[in-house]
Parts: C-alpha cells; sequence; structure tokens
C-alpha cells in the first residue's frame, strides 16, 4: 500500500542512530527529502529502503525529524494521539499510585510526544510545546488528557527560545478553563503552594519528589545546610523530618518568599531563611572554620544547557561539592545532584571523586538515585537521563 506521507532518507550514520532507539534525525545525516513541508508528518527511511520511522519535520531545526513511531502501521491522525496519551495515563496511574494527582504525565521523547512537556498539579495541567508538529496537535492531546484525568484546566508556559528555532512564538496562558495562578499539592505528607504561571518551569520541580523523602530520612536531630533551596521543597521535608536546624538559602528573594510560605503552609519553625549566593556563603563559611551543620545538600540549577559550557560547568560542580565536604565534619552527611543532562553520570562521578580526594576525604555512598518514574528514562535516548543524586557520608 502507497504510504501517505513525504519521505526522508538518511546516511548509514543516521540509520545506525535511528536503529539503536534515538529518536532523532539531524540535518547532517539526511540523503534525500521528498516534498516534505515543516510541521508535516513524513517517513524516514534508509539509503537501501528500509523503512526507519515516521516523525514531525521541520527545516528550520537542526533536528530534521522527531520520530513518533517506528510502526509501519501508523497512521498519525485524532486516534493515534489518543491512543499514546491513554499510555501516558495508564503508565503514571502504574508507578505513581496515590501521587498520580501531582505527576509528569508527559515526559517528551520518552513518552514519544517530541517537545511536548505536560505537569499535572492537582486540577490544572501546566504544558509547554516546543516542536512545530506537536504544536498542530496539542489540542487533540490536551482534551484526551482532560478526559482521562478529570482535570478542569490546561495552562501553557510556552515561553521557551527554543520555540524560535521551531518557527514558534513565545506565549503563555490558558489553553483550556482557567483556575488561579497558584495551586495547592501534596508531596510525601507535606503541602506546597505551586505557582505555575510565575514560578521556573512549569512551577515546581517534580522530578526530585522520592529524593527529597530519601534526603529527609537523614535528618532526624541534625543542623542541615540546604543550598539552592527554590521553593524549599529539601528544607521543608528535613524540618518535617526532625532536624534540629535547617537554613535554608537561596540568591532569588522571590523564591525565598515561597519557601517561607510553604514553610509557615507546614507549621514548621525550624528553618531559617537567607538570601545569599550559595558559592560566596560557603566560602565565607570555610574561610570562618563555620562547622555548625552536619548535612549539606546541594541540589543547584543547571550549570550548563549545551555541551560548549560542560568545562566551566564541571569546575562550578567541583567547586561547591569540594567546599561541602570540608565544612562537613566526619560522620557528617551530603546530598549532592546534578539537573544538566550535559553533565553525564560519569562525569558527575568524575567530578565527585577528585572534589573528595581535594577535600582529603572519603565518600560513603548511602544511595544513588535519579528522576522519578514519571520522568522515565527511555534506553537509547541519553537526553532522558538527567537528573543524578546521590546521598554520602562524610569519613
Amino acid at each position: 500500500m502507497e504510504r501517505p506521507y513525504a519521505r526522508v532518507t538518511v546516511t548509514e550514520k543516521g540509520e545506525r542512530s535511528l536503529r539503536g532507539g534515538h529518536p532523532w534525525v539531524f540535518d547532517n545525516v539526511i540523503e534525500r527529502e521528498t516534498d516534505c513541508a515543516d510541521g508535516d508528518v513524513v517517513d524516514v527511511y534508509s539509503g537501501k529502503d528500509r523503512f526507519l520511522g515516521l516523525g514531525f519535520y521541520n527545516s528550520r531545526s537542526r533536528i530534521r525529524v522527531r520520530l513518533l513511531s517506528r510502526n509501519a502501521n501508523d497512521r498519525v491522525d485524532g486516534e493515534f494521539f489518543r491512543r499514546k496519551v491513554g499510555w501516558c495515563v495508564d503508565y503514571r496511574r502504574t508507578v505513581m499510585g496515590e501521587d498520580f494527582d501531582n505527576c509528569r504525565l508527559v515526559f517528551g521523547e520518552a513518552d514519544g510526544f517530541p517537545g511536548l512537556t505536560v505537569d499535572r498539579f492537582g486540577e490544572v495541567l501546566v504544558a509547554e510545546v516546543l516542536s512545530l508538529g506537536m504544536e498542530r496537535w496539542k489540542d487533540c492531546v490536551y482534551d484526551e488528557l482532560l478526559r482521562l484525568t478529570g482535570c478542569t484546566a490546561v495552562y501553557e508556559r510556552c515561553d521557551n527560545p527554543i520555540r524560535d528555532k521551531e518557527g514558534l512564538p513565545r506565549h503563555s496562558g490558558f489553553a483550556r478553563g482557567g483556575l488561579p495562578g497558584v495551586v495547592r499539592i501534596r508531596e510525601n505528607g507535606l503541602f506546597f503552594d505551586v505557582n505555575y504561571v510565575e514560578g521556573q518551569k512549569t512551577g515546581y520541580f517534580l522530578d526530585q519528589k522520592y529524593n527529597r523523602a530519601a534526603a529527609a530520612r537523614l535528618a532526624g536531630g541534625r543542623r542541615v545546610l540546604d543550598c539552592f533551596t527554590h521553593t524549599g521543597a529539601f528544607a521543608i521535608h528535613c524540618a518535617a523530618a526532625g532536624a534540629e536546624k535547617v537554613t535554608a538559602v537561596d540568591v532569588s528573594a522571590l523564591a525565598l518568599q515561597s519557601a517561607r510560605h510553604n514553610a509557615e503552609l507546614n507549621g514548621l519553625g525550624n528553618v531559617e531563611f537567607v538570601q545569599r549566593d550559595v558559592f560566596e556563603l560557603l566560602t565565607e563559611l570555610l574561610a570562618a572554620k563555620n562547622h555548625d551543620y552536619d548535612y549539606i545538600i546541594l541540589d543547584p540549577p543547571a550549570f550548563t544547557k549545551s555541551s560548549a559550557t560542560v568545562e566551566s560547568a564541571y569546575r562550578g560542580y567541583k567547586d561547591i561539592n569540594y567546599r561541602a565536604m570540608r565544612l562537613l565534619p566526619r560522620g557528617g552527611y551530603l546530598a549532592t545532584c546534578s539537573c544538566s543532562r550535559f553533565m553525564t553520570a560519569e562525569l558527575f562521578r568524575k567530578m565527585l571523586r577528585e572534589a573528595a580526594a581535594d577535600a582529603g576525604v572519603s565518600l560513603r555512598q548511602i544511595e544513588e538515585r535519579r528522576q522519578s518514574p514519571d520522568h522515565p528514562i527511555l534506553w537509547g535516548v541519553p537526553e532522558t537521563e538527567y537528573l543524578k543524586f546521590y546521598l554520602f557520608q562524610v569519613v
């Protein structure tokens, strides 16, 4: 039967990548294109006429094709996307259980929705659309997500510069319904108010949900320094778990205002909030030989968002970890992580080994963790494995 889509033919290098599981076709592995239009679905073939998949085409982007399916029998229509949405929702119900009310429902390529992220916070869905093809089909996806979850609103955070490269305008606002811009969620028995209109990304970092619970298990009776606290989630988890005291540090006054509110929301009075640059604060504490803390948490923003700046990011990660290790007493605890996919797991471990050697300490690993399972890691797609999280005792 004749295929209804335009065709892209790739080189042997492109074929190897696709057969290895990666869902992107870059412009430098394309041999031929036939009647391709931006935003349309195209078939991808090898030079030997082997079908490799079908996906969204965009000549404006270095990622020329983003695969939707590897099944030659698939046709991209409303039923196709409704079926895929059903798989996403069923997976989250299975792996998240009682946390289904607050989780990531769609995680881009890991779910076969290239360029689409959807987080659920109670009754509202917060979406980010970063590909032209997905922009054309988003209404169908939203409708099915609302039907299956019972949510009443969709708020779009489509203000990422990546949209420029796809030829899409930036915007934010309600695509469905309308609710106040702040919603209250429950995480690990604690309450947080999420500002999905003004907060970073979609308003709250759901990927650390279970890592925060793991970190809190070490906090009882300890003096905790939570660096880069953002909305205070790690600090509040530790305070609720019985920490003697918690100092939550962030350079952003707006973030600390939210963190302070969340602490009050949970009736926690053992958290102090400090507006400081973390690098400067750690340097000062080290110079003053201040060893008041026996548990330090490092949850920095991504120090690099491209391969070009990995070297400088490496130095930044090593600097804060070195200083934290020097500050901690023997037997103290360290939680440390990176959310940058360019700082690979191997590179992050190398950095930690070097920081420990320079600090003159040994690290006893308690746990190695990744993002929560609503942000699934798809083997063959390294971009989906981005969060590294470690718990150590310094010995």
